[in-house]
């Protein structure tokens, strides 16, 4: 998308509408119709009525063309409805724009399903809270205390911080909307069918390695504004805590990019995050993240929300002005 005002103004209305409102549950939504899209055609790539089983070769394959599709009907849709929303008329595309960059970023739905968590825990609700944090993380929650739970919701806030928010927010930054739901797509992909299982360890694996060459870049510069948020943000965090957790442990995790934002919030709020967990019934050994300088508890949360809600200040703050000297630039 050409860099133009229009494209800023929509972009700044589309943060404050996540902000304020999030995304309303009565609308339909980008990404689950994304993700309905991609149940259908793993349907028609991987019928089940097959009695043969299928090569690894051909799953990839079959795997390949599920990713391809999706990608390009997202983003080749979400293109055509603001190109044309702009043609009809600039005010309306700017709106129609600001509607797609608001469902693109998830800081306030993050930020409400977490917090649901704490609430829970609050009021000594163990139940209410595993509830809750079965609607927001992959792993098995059944078995979880207080403090796995706890923990659970902050890594994932940690996580989807780049994921959910900084990366969308940077996409949608370059290129708008078409290169937002191009990442969104393949995020969305990832979630579905990119495990480490019989099922889509093959199917999967295009959609998984795509997703961590997305996030690669987004992922790094979400750790680096966290960072910058630990030092701004109060005495509840610690800055230099946050690069030594960043510089030790930002490789502990087997995706390139997940603990990248993990260790930074981990050091910041001076807990330990990661380790083994239960995914569909089995045990996964996954290593630590950050030293247990003092128990986690449940306002840790909300910690790690604010840390997320000034890293993606940050980055917008720092995005606009980049975008304003382009369109100042090249006279968009």
């Amino acid at each position: 998308m050409v860099l133009n005002f229009y494209h800023l103004i929509a972009l700044t209305i589309g943060f404050a509408l996540d902000l304020i409102v999030g995304d309303p549950r009565s609308l339909p939504h980008p990404v689950r119709l994304i993700g309905r899209l991609i149940s259908a055609l793993e349907r028609v790539l991987r019928p089940r009525r097959s009695s043969k089983k299928r090569s690894p070769r051909r799953e990839r394959v079959a795997g390949a063309i599920l990713c391809a599709t999706v990608v390009l009907v997202s983003g080749g849709v979400a293109l055509a409805v603001t190109v044309g929303a702009y043609r009809l008329n600039p005010a309306f595309g700017v709106l129609v724009e600001a509607v797609l960059t608001c469902y693109l970023l998830a800081a306030r739905d993050l930020r409400d399903e977490s917090m649901k968590v704490y609430d829970a825990l609050k009021i000594g609700s163990l139940d209410k809270a595993l509830a809750a944090l079965s609607m927001i993380v992959g792993r098995d929650v059944e078995s979880l205390d207080e403090a796995g739970a706890t923990r659970a919701a902050v890594e994932t806030v940690a996580e989807n911080t780049s994921d959910g928010v900084i990366a969308p927010l940077l996409y949608a930054l370059v290129g708008g909307p078409a290169l937002g739901y191009v990442y969104k797509a393949v995020n969305t992909l990832d979630s579905m069918v990119g495990y480490h299982n019989e099922r889509y360890e093959n199917f999967g694996k295009a959609s998984a390695r795509l997703d961590d060459v997305l996030n690669w870049i987004p992922s790094r510069i979400a750790a680096a504004a966290m960072i910058l948020a630990a030092f701004i943000a109060g005495r509840d965090y610690s800055g230099w805590g946050a690069i030594r957790i960043f510089l030790r442990d930002r490789r502990n995790h087997k995706s390139p990019n997940s603990a990248q934002t993990e260790s930074v919030c981990a050091g910041a709020l001076g807990v330990r995050l990661g380790g083994d967990a239960y995914y569909f019934g089995r045990l996964v050994a996954k290593p630590t993240i950050g030293d247990a300088l003092r128990e986690i508890r449940p306002r840790d949360i909300p910690r790690a929300c604010r840390l997320m809600f000034y890293a993606e200040g940050i980055c917008m703050a720092l995005g606009m002005a980049g975008l304003v000297a382009a369109c100042k630039a090249f006279g968009g």
